[in-house]
């Protein structure tokens, strides 16, 4: 803690921890689906307590059912800081340019922020591709996803000539919930297959290096020996940890701060925030998520 804490007087050219008590009083970040809520929370605990220690103010965890919980909260003041997805940070903008900033980025092992949007099946069940998914049942995650639905649902189409409408190709396609539904689904055979995301990096048999697969391996909901590749989106940009604009800069600086920091001082924590190994994070601009919000744009037309 105190390294860390170190870290943050020297990131932010300050010569004392930054409280933030005179200009807020009490800071909350919201985690996007992907797990279940109480892995989610429990994952976030270590951000918690440092955050709680650098701001000098009570930090609290929100755990939203669906992306659009933690999307409406950044938009509506009661949620000042989440991790995004690419789409996520899209539609937050389309409906306030003005409601966050985006200021930093996961970096992968080598040392790329981008990662794949993974279509998978159970082994045993024969598919191997989409070709093999004709007449079947896919599964999207989450409207509000990139990999879990925004990517897939214009990538696949062109892949496959037809659209994702029920019966058009697959004979039905059907939401989730989420990430980690959609891996529950596929495992227990709920659905013939369906999409997640990874970075697409290491051992499939470790659910490569981060991502909602590697949570789940790690979870012990899932064992990858059961399942099998059958598709993978071109590289999408890693989604974006946002902060309310409105919040005081001294506020914004010392949360940034304390999360680029984070590899350094704490690795165990850094695995927990960032769905698995990585570098931690960099700082990110608007612009890397231009593309993303042309999509998601014309998604909405």
């Amino acid at each position: 803690m105190k390294k860390l804490l170190a870290a943050i007087v020297a990131t932010t050219a300050l010569t004392t921890p930054v409280l933030a008590a005179d200009t807020i009083t009490e800071f909350r970040i919201g985690i996007l689906g992907g797990e279940n809520a109480q892995d989610r929370l429990a994952s976030h605990e270590c951000l918690q307590t440092y955050a709680q220690e650098a701001l000098g103010v009570p930090v609290k965890l929100f755990a939203p059912a669906d992306y659009n919980g933690v999307i409406q909260g950044l938009l509506g003041g009661s949620i000042d800081m989440a991790w995004l997805g690419a789409s996520g940070y899209a539609k937050t903008y389309l409906e306030d340019p003005n409601a966050v900033e985006p200021v930093l980025v996961k970096i992968n092992l080598d040392g790329s922020y981008g990662y794949h949007s993974i279509g998978f099946a159970r082994k045993d069940s024969g598919i191997a591709s989409l070709e093999d998914m004709k007449g079947q049942v896919f599964g999207f995650g989450d409207p509000n996803s990139t990999s879990g639905y925004l990517i897939p649902s214009i990538e696949i189409p062109t892949e496959i000539n037809a659209t994702m409408d029920n019966g058009d190709y697959f004979g039905e396609v059907k939401f989730t919930g989420g990430h980690e539904q959609t891996i529950v689904a596929v495992n227990n055979g709920d659905v013939n297959a369906g999409v997640t995301w990874a970075d697409g990096q290491g051992n499939w048999e470790d659910g490569y290096n981060s991502g909602a697969l590697r949570k789940a391996v790690d979870a012990g909901l899932i064992d990858m020996n059961d399942l099998v590749e059958i598709w993978r989106s071109k590289p999408i940009p890693e989604g974006p940890i946002v902060l309310r604009t409105a919040l005081p800069a001294d506020v914004k600086a010392t949360m940034t701060a304390l999360i680029d920091g984070m590899y350094d001082a704490d690795k165990d924590c850094t695995y927990n925030i960032s769905a698995g190994e990585s570098l931690g994070f960099d700082p990110i601009t608007h612009d890397a998520y231009l593309s993303i919000i042309e999509a998601r744009r014309a998604k909405s037309n």
